[in-house]
């Protein structure tokens, strides 16, 4: 499975908020041995927004969505969702009981009666409606769930929409992962292997790079240059990286290939 992640909001485009998703999510697939292959960025125009989750729908990959699943004006993934799907908007009756639940803690909380009558409850009840025949995905930090809408043949691919608080977040994203996709996590062991090389040109190292991706089927080799880096200087970071099993066989190789060139060599660097 390809694993993908759209993060939702004006905050993070205008610079007023910095993006913690992307580096979190990294490392919340590495922990269960897997990667991810893509993601998007993109503000609270709901078109754009459709247009993106259109896509997910259409990839089959596990996508995560994070943000715009409140119900304020800004709020807009629930309506894009349905749109992008052809499906009307729908109170989701266990979502619904969540929300009441939480409003009754509120309450309790704050030494008041619950009037689930009042404006504002009724408001909050907007928080449980998602694309019809959407899933829940269960919020451990306030109880206010996410949704979920599978895809694909079987079913296995799916768009996972959670809030944009990491707090509720990245917890309800590795409970999709250990819920639904414990079958694809594999040990996290070393999954990649480079070295630095010194007096080299990228395009020269194309070649080889090419030959060690034919060689070994679920190896991707990775070419990181830089030109002023405090301690190396110029250099290329040349590594591999994906199958473990295959991991070392296709460094040895890689190297004995540089060797050949008569390049220079820095650290080898194994994460």
């Amino acid at each position: 499975m390809n694993f993908g992640l759209i993060v939702i909001g004006d905050e993070i485009l205008s610079g007023k908020r910095a993006d913690k998703h992307l580096p979190k999510v990294v490392d919340i697939l590495a922990r269960r041995g897997l990667a991810l292959s893509w993601m998007r960025l993109v503000g609270d125009d709901p078109d754009r927004i459709r247009a993106d989750l259109t896509d997910a729908f259409a990839s089959g990959d596990v996508v995560f969505s994070c943000g715009g699943i409140g119900a304020t004006p800004d709020d807009h993934t629930r309506q894009c969702a349905a749109a992008a799907l052809g499906v009307p908007l729908a109170l989701h009756p266990e979502a619904r009981d969540f929300v009441i639940e939480r409003m009754r803690d509120q309450a309790r909380e704050q030494g008041r009666p619950f009037e689930p009558e009042r404006d504002d409850n009724r408001h909050r009840l907007n928080m449980a409606v998602f694309p019809e025949g959407a899933e829940i995905i269960p919020n451990p930090y306030n109880k206010i769930a996410g949704f979920a809408v599978r895809t694909g043949r079987d079913g296995r691919g799916g768009v996972f929409f959670v809030p944009g608080f990491p707090v509720m977040a990245w917890p309800m994203i590795e409970w999709v992962l250990d819920a639904h996709y414990r079958d694809l996590q594999r040990d996290p062991a070393t999954r990649e292997r480079s070295v630095i090389v010194f007096g080299a040109m990228e395009a020269a190292l194309t070649p080889l790079m090419e030959d060690i991706e034919s060689a070994f089927p679920g190896i991707k080799v990775f070419s990181l240059p830089s030109v002023d880096h405090p301690e190396w200087g110029r250099h290329i970071e040349l590594g591999v990286k994906g199958d473990a099993d295959l991991l070392d066989a296709a460094f040895t190789k890689m190297r004995a290939g540089l060797e050949a060139q008569g390049v220079r060599f820095g650290p080898e660097l194994v994460r």
